[in-house]
């Protein structure tokens, strides 16, 4: 066998957030028994990265599997680790989660890489005091780690705690930044390599194992070491971020054949190459792009959903066994590592700041959940309609004074009078649904239901929301009204002038003024009638004349020319926003236009199928005063 290279820790590192594929590595366990027959080697390494395996179907021929990198019979504990697993382990120190796994058949040496003996420690010890000498080297004044961690075991799809054994069935959960978490878990903080031994040994003897004819101590379940890393950050912001560890000693596939299982083993056998057929299923579909990823199928998947296709930067190491009776179980294993090293991951740094007007660290038990609420900021609770000023937290006495001082209602600022029916009575509305949410919050928020809080905050944002639009709609049109002096729309009060005596039967003729003097949008004209012969009596007393309101020619003609620019250049969602213009006729116009060019005017729309002058008609009625306000 060759001796490996050992990957140095540049080869692992990428720019930040940057997806990147699940790295693997195979181990290959020294040979037993004389070597001769079924004893006899079938898999031989060609370098650090390759190894090759007979072809069953001709012992003459070898297939070639290459990997990121190969431990042969000779590799030790420390080769695997220093080569493969160390170089992943800053990343924790960076806010991203690392999952090492260890699979392969039953007897391959998994637990051993895993574990290892006192003389030869194996992964889990060795990451475990490099994350306690890294955490503790890298704590200083401006950030703060904490380590803790928690142990259990899928036996027979059932999550058991292993630090506080019970026969519950822990439940696992997603969170909104589709972390998976195990709810009641039990969590140890350790400081040091001695804490963390006085958890896990007696932990480890927790775990499920029995003697079947291939393993006196055989695994009769998988067992997943999680280790967090929590970092607070020191003044001024005091954000945090968490990372988690997970590793995963699996238990092997069976041949039952073989292993002589009955009873209570063939059922625990069942259930572990269950779990692992979905294993396989979940890298297949992750391959094949599927819409669909099986994780719920199995407690083991739903668990390592982090670990293959999520977010974290994952190394699978391979055990296999060399002998030929192993062959088609050295064969299926190899042929999972092939195809989980082409699964990518997108490994990411989630960071969350301490909730609004909580300017402390964190306490290590709380950065979990300030990771799980990430970007969901609290408010504090509203009462007696004041409202809290987030940007002076920090600030004395007198600004906090100043900031929580009641406000005034926007109907006391605006003029009710002088606003629309309409618009008065809504603003009136929202002042009242807002009065009646922030007195039916004198108790703080979190003592509600986190849906009933979200949905009452969502409710109280939209209202403040439509208060804000409405008192700028207001002064929008208060400004509109001064600009134009002589609008028909908002006209001004007129100055006191002395009564005219009017006469019985005098006649009062009204000045209107030539459309060039006109400076409004809307233009009074006497409407003309059809001419017919007065008697004298008819002269004296005919009655006033009758008046029309007519738009400006010259802005008359502006919104036109917009609106056929609109019909001849908007998408099907800008001409749905016209009015009398639903999605099938806004389809019509761009096929239209696509086929015969563009429109020379608005009235070749009647050229459309299903589109009648009357409707042009209503069309433009209905959206020439929209454009008109556009155009002011």
């Amino acid at each position: 066998m060759t001796t490996h290279q050992r990957l140095s820790r540049a080869d692992f590192r990428r720019p930040a957030n940057a997806p990147e594929q699940v790295r693997v590595c195979v181990r290959l366990r020294p040979g037993v028994g004389t070597g001769q027959g079924q004893n006899s080697p079938c898999v031989r390494g060609v370098d650090s990265h390759s190894l090759e395996i007979l072809n069953w179907r001709n012992e003459l021929e070898t297939m070639k599997y290459k990997f990121d990198a190969f431990y042969g019979e000779a590799a030790t504990q420390h080769d695997v680790y220093m080569g493969s697993v160390q170089p992943i382990l800053h990343h924790l120190l960076e806010g991203q989660n690392a999952s090492i796994l260890a699979y392969g058949p039953t007897g391959a040496g998994k637990t051993h890489t895993m574990l290892g003996s006192p003389d030869q420690p194996g992964v889990i010890p060795r990451a475990v005091r490099d994350v306690l000498k890294m955490t503790r080297d890298a704590t200083g004044d401006k950030c703060k780690y904490s380590v803790s961690m928690s142990y259990l075991e899928i036996y027979q799809e059932k999550v058991l705690d292993l630090l506080q054994p019970s026969p519950r069935d822990l439940p696992i959960r997603e969170d909104r930044n589709h972390n998976i978490l195990v709810p009641g878990l039990t969590q140890k903080e350790i400081t040091d390599f001695a804490d963390f031994e006085s958890h896990f040994l007696p932990a480890s003897s927790n775990r499920t194992v029995a003697s079947t004819q291939l393993n006196q101590r055989s695994s009769r379940s998988h067992a997943v070491l999680l280790v967090r890393v929590n970092q607070i950050q020191g003044w001024p912001t005091y954000a945090s971020q968490a990372a988690k560890l997970c590793l995963i000693d699996l238990a092997g596939s069976e041949d039952n054949r073989r292993t002589g299982n009955k009873g209570l083993r063939l059922k625990e056998s069942g259930a572990i190459n269950n779990s692992l057929f979905v294993l396989s299923k979940v890298v297949d579909a992750l391959n094949q792009g599927l819409p669909r990823v099986p994780y719920r199928d199995s407690k083991l998947t739903r668990l390592l959903q982090d670990s293959l296709g999520g977010s974290a930067h994952s190394l699978i190491i391979a055990n296999i066994a060399p002998e030929k009776k192993y062959y088609f179980d050295t064969l299926t294993s190899l042929n999972f590592a092939a195809k989980s090293k082409q699964v990518v991951n997108k490994p990411f740094t989630q960071k969350a700041l301490p909730e609004t007007g909580s300017m402390r660290p964190a306490k290590p038990e709380e950065t979990e959940t300030l990771s799980n609420q990430s970007g969901a900021g609290r408010l504090p609770s509203l009462s007696d309609g004041k409202r809290p000023c987030l940007g002076f937290t920090d600030a004395g006495p007198e600004a906090k004074r100043t900031c929580l001082q009641e406000e005034k209602p926007l109907s006391s600022l605006l003029p009710l009078e002088n606003l629309e029916p309409a618009l008065a009575e809504r603003l009136l509305r929202l002042e009242a649904l807002e009065k009646e949410q922030a007195g039916s919050h004198a108790l703080p928020l979190l003592n509600t239901p986190r849906r009933e809080r979200l949905n009452v905050l969502k409710l109280l944002d939209e209202t403040r929301r439509e208060l804000k639009s409405v008192k700028e709609k207001q002064l929008e049109m208060e400004a509109q009204a001064l600009k134009r002096k002589d609008s028909v729309l908002f006209p001004r009060a007129a100055k006191p002038r002395k009564q005219a005596t009017v006469l019985p039967l005098q006649q009062v003729q009204t000045p209107v003024k030539s459309e060039e003097e006109e400076e409004g949008v809307v233009i009074l004209k006497q409407k003309r009638g059809r001419k017919r012969k007065t008697s004298a009596f008819d002269s004296e007393n005919k009655a006033p004349p009758e008046w029309e309101v007519e738009v400006r020619p010259d802005l008359l003609a502006r919104s036109k020319t917009n609106i056929l620019s609109l019909l001849n250049s908007g998408s099907v969602k800008d001409l749905m926003a016209l009015h009398r213009i639903g999605k099938k006729k806004a389809q019509l116009i761009v096929s239209w236009r696509d086929l015969y060019g563009s429109f020379e005017k608005v009235q070749d729309l009647e050229k459309i199928h299903g589109i009648t002058a009357k409707q042009i008609d209503s069309f433009m009625k209905a959206n020439i005063f929209n454009f008109l306000g556009n155009l002011q």
